[in-house]
């Protein structure tokens, strides 16, 4: 079946003229109309506009489908009012996309208390920016920023990304290597101890081991698990090392089950940004989840 937004969307573009003022109207970015035009126009298998510089000139085929959809459409819009109008309160739903372990750490212990849906969506950051473009996702918690027109940026913490080990690691060894300076010396005393790892993600790893070394590890970790938080259990157990983020650990460091073995001779820090469109229907929603991250993030700093 035709995805009844891509309707929406071809209505939106033949009333407006073009693909930013349909974008403007429909309250998401211009790829995901350009998106939703190119979907629609390949299920029904030919062209529908003619582009001509900015402008969107239906085509003969376009202008049929149009007056065949507009009536069917508008009924349908005015059926979805008056529903919403019916009920008591229209609820709203918030996508947000952020990892696992942020989640779990953060916002988790607040979904029961919000008076919104929603929904969370984990993934690689270059993949929740684009679905944050395309309307996907409402809003994103990331390290990184993207560079659509579409999209604004907040910062509004950070991350200090340092080597963690289990209470028995000789810490007190690694720090009498570290004195000398002979980070040749330092980096053979760390390949030598067990390693945590994650699936897919060993960016903290390679980072913090080119600032402090020059070079990515020339080694695999011992132990491979789901995510950072499994990190962190297993760490617990007494042994191994691992590189991840600070504000994960905090309490486990506090309570001793955790040691901070190293912090880096050159410290590795990521600024933490909101990510969303500048155009959203969601905006209370939306200032809701940043201020309790706000609160969240200034407990643990």
């Amino acid at each position: 079946m035709v995805n009844l937004e891509w309707y929406r969307t071809f209505k939106a573009i033949y009333k407006t003229g073009t693909l930013t003022g349909a974008a403007d109207s429909l309250f998401i970015s211009q790829p995901g109309v350009s998106l939703h035009l190119g979907s629609l126009e390949s299920y029904v298998g030919y062209k529908l506009f003619d582009r001509t510089g900015r402008k969107m000139i239906p085509t003969e085929r376009g202008k049929v489908l149009f007056n065949a959809i507009s009536e069917p459409l508008t009924k349908l819009e005015d059926v979805e009012k008056n529903f919403q109008k019916s009920t008591e309160k229209s609820t709203p739903t918030i996508s947000v996309g952020m990892c696992f372990e942020t989640f779990q750490t953060t916002l988790e212990q607040y979904v029961s208390s919000l008076d919104f849906n929603l929904i969370i969506g984990f993934g690689e950051y270059p993949e929740m920016l684009d679905q944050l473009d395309k309307g996907i996702l409402d809003l994103i918690i990331t390290p990184k920023k993207g560079t659509s027109p579409n999209i604004q940026h907040e910062a509004f913490s950070s991350e200090q990304i340092v080597l963690v080990g289990g209470k028995n690691v000789d810490a007190e060894s690694f720090n009498k290597v570290l004195k000398a300076k002979d980070f040749q010396k330092v980096e053979d005393w760390l390949r030598q101890e067990k390693w945590y790892g994650t699936t897919g993600d060993m960016e903290h790893l390679f980072q913090f081991w080119l600032l402090n070394f020059g070079h990515k590890p020339n080694f695999r970790p011992n132990y491979i698990v789901p995510n950072l938080n499994s990190i962190i259990r297993c760490l617990k157990g007494g042994t191994g090392l691992a590189v991840i983020p600070d504000f994960l650990c905090k309490s486990e460091i506090e309570n001793g089950d955790v040691q901070l073995i190293w912090e880096g001779e050159k410290k590795l820090i990521n600024t933490l940004y909101f990510g969303c469109r500048k155009q959203t229907l969601y905006k209370n929603e939306i200032d809701h989840i940043k201020g309790l991250f706000r609160k969240i993030m200034g407990k643990i700093h």
